[in-house]
């Protein structure tokens, strides 16, 4: 078999950030290191790449292996090299993050590797370069969710404006005006409201809405600028 002579072999790896929203905080799930170096520390989803996977496919797999998910919005982040980054043997780890709304994948997540569900501000410590990886798809969030809608892969199927709002706080760890942001939303045209309403905060109630899927898959793209200047915040 032909091979490039006098080249280092390197390992190529993939890890999966899962952020989960359960309509008040935002989260990441972690799992159990299953081998060593690290065994039985905290850990994001990760694995190697097999010689007949695309990176897409192999983040997928590890992704179902690992925590039960499957179905999800996952994107490529960010190619992680540094030479150290793992003591055993030289790994390169592409790294995916991946958005859920935690009631929707309750019943898929798997027990096999103890996957666990933690507030984003008091996760534990990770493993390797891993918490490098979490702030980086944290901005990468923040940036996107201030243009797109990606935040709406986090909801419910239907919702209502104040938990929407909250999603967003949470995500930019910040204090929005309440007025503003609802007129901002309702001008995109994503939403469409619903006859019901959540009266478990007010008598008065808020009512319910649901995604325009129509106009989602057409202006997820488009620039929505849900925060101004987000790289303030």
């Amino acid at each position: 078999m032909l091979k490039y002579s006098k080249q280092t072999r390197l390992l190529l790896a993939v890890d999966c950030i899962i952020f989960g929203f359960d309509g008040e905080v935002l989260k990441i799930l972690l799992i159990k290191r299953g081998f060593q170096p690290e065994k039985g520390n905290w850990s994001l989803m990760g694995g190697f790449v097999q010689p007949d996977e695309s990176l897409d496919q192999s983040a997928n797999r590890i992704l179902k292996q690992l925590t039960g998910l499957e179905g999800v919005y996952l994107e490529q982040l960010y190619t992680f090299g540094q030479p150290q980054r793992d003591p055993i043997e030289r790994t390169v780890s592409v790294a995916y993050f991946a958005l859920v709304d935690i009631h929707k994948y309750e019943a898929q997540i798997s027990d096999d590797y103890q996957a666990e569900w933690f507030q984003l501000k008091r996760a534990p410590k990770l493993i390797f370069d891993q918490q490098e990886m979490v702030e980086q798809a944290r901005k990468r969030i923040r940036y996107k969710a201030a243009m797109h809608p990606i935040l709406f892969e986090l909801l419910p199927t239907k919702f209502t404006i104040p938990q929407l709002q909250t999603l967003y706080e949470s995500v930019f760890n910040t204090t929005i005006d309440k007025r503003n942001f609802s007129k901002r939303v309702l001008a995109t045209g994503l939403l469409i409201k619903l006859a019901d309403k959540d009266k478990a905060g007010s008598k008065r109630g808020a009512y319910y809405y649901q995604l325009n899927m129509q106009n989602y898959y057409a202006k997820f793209q488009a620039f929505m600028n849900f925060i101004p200047n987000p790289d303030s915040l």
